[in-house]
């Protein structure tokens, strides 16, 4: 069996990446070890072409096309292109892409085309209380009539676009994210800072880190000592080009500056370290679809503070496995927090049976498996 993903996201070192990228990393390496022959194809972060196995995956980067305009048109055509040329080289099974992957995309008889929710133009939208790009709509409503199958990441990704996008009653298998367990094993070496709270992820608005900043507001009078490190890309406010960081750090009084640190990017291979540092991690997102970032603290034991919207209970059972605030409140955030900071020993538990629950819903062992049957199931069909 031969699958191709389509992604641009697919991890480089020294260029930041998203939830996708990590995805396919960590699915792709795992279909290898089980036989299956990887592929993964999408425009480059540099303007040159490269190609070469990573982990046993074929990656293809293209050369990304920069006609004013047109671009949309001329990496698309690359893009099945060099699928096209792939296919004869090792027939391909299955092109696997996100939601708007297969909307200029030219299909090959024979082969299955899939899409996997990740949370799309629609379901991002709605959360960021946003209007939708009529570009977008269009792309995303003709990638879905492409499919021939659909997946999601979560129930809740699955029944948002599936009444957002009008999918009436197709089939939409959920198969949960997967997480390379012991990478993310709590490591013992490092000391526990005291008061420590970690945010990692993209640099906007709808990750939840304003409130974050404003939760220390009514942490500082109870826990002097408290720090907050932020690690992430700086992304731009959707819609715009304007960057988010200079706007959140405009926001930073001189009272809370001197308890934050700004990390900047770290390499993936780094974050263990600065979650089993951490005295709790907390990732208030106003919206996911099945945030990885999450499921990488929670299997590593630590004990998370993440959000009551979307997904936030498939991922986290609160007071069980972790706990959930309301993420546009940031009083809420601070006392779920506070109570983390009170309860030491409490919260080293629910880290406990965290990383047991991820053992057993998110390994990527586990995973793997799942995706292997639908894959198998789909190539079967007529």
């Amino acid at each position: 069996m031969h699958i191709c993903f389509i992604t641009n996201e697919f991890p480089k070192p020294g260029f930041s990446h998203g939830g996708v990228g990590t995805f396919v990393a960590t699915l792709g390496k795992a279909l290898v070890t089980r036989g299956v022959q990887v592929s993964v194809i999408g425009k480059n972060q540099e303007s040159k072409e490269e190609r070469g196995l990573i982990d046993g995956i074929y990656v293809w980067r293209l050369v990304p096309k920069s006609v004013k305009g047109l671009q949309w048109y001329f990496n698309s055509k690359a893009i099945s292109n060099a699928i096209a040329l792939r296919h004869k080289q090792q027939p391909i099974d299955i092109v696997e892409t996100p939601e708007l992957g297969l909307a200029f995309l030219s299909k090959i008889k024979g082969v299955k085309y899939i899409i996997r929710m990740h949370g799309g133009h629609h379901f991002f939208a709605k959360a960021e209380e946003r209007s939708k790009q009529w570009k977008h709509v269009f792309e995303e409503k003709r990638s879905f009539g492409k499919a021939d199958a659909v997946l999601a990441v979560s129930n809740y990704v699955k029944d948002t676009t599936r009444t957002l996008v009008n999918l009436g009653d197709i089939p939409i298998t959920v198969i949960y994210n997967p997480i390379d367990v012991f990478k993310f094993e709590h490591n013992y070496e490092f000391d526990v800072n005291p008061y420590s709270i970690f945010f990692a992820g993209s640099l906007v608005e709808k990750k939840g880190v304003r409130q974050l900043v404003q939760a220390l507001e009514f942490l500082i009078p109870h826990f002097p000592k408290v720090h907050l490190y932020i690690a992430g890309r700086d992304a731009m406010v959707p819609g715009t080009r304007t960057p988010y960081r200079p706007i959140l750090e405009a926001a930073i009084t001189d009272k809370l500056s001197k308890y934050i640190t700004f990390l900047g990017v770290l390499p993936n291979n780094e974050m263990p370290k600065y979650i089993s540092e951490a005295a709790v991690c907390c990732y208030p997102s106003h919206m996911e679809a099945m945030p990885l970032a999450w499921l990488e603290v929670l299997a590593s034991g630590k004990i998370f503070v993440g959000s009551t919207t979307g997904p936030g209970p498939e991922a986290v059972r609160h007071m069980e496995t972790g706990l959930l605030a309301n993420p546009f409140n940031p009083k809420d955030i601070a006392e779920k927090i506070a109570w983390v900071f009170n309860h030491e020993a409490e919260a080293k538990t629910l880290g406990k049976v965290a990383r047991e629950d991820v053992l057993k819903r998110f390994n990527v062992d586990v995973i793997v498996n799942e995706n292997i049957e639908f894959y198998t199931t789909l190539c079967h069909s007529n």
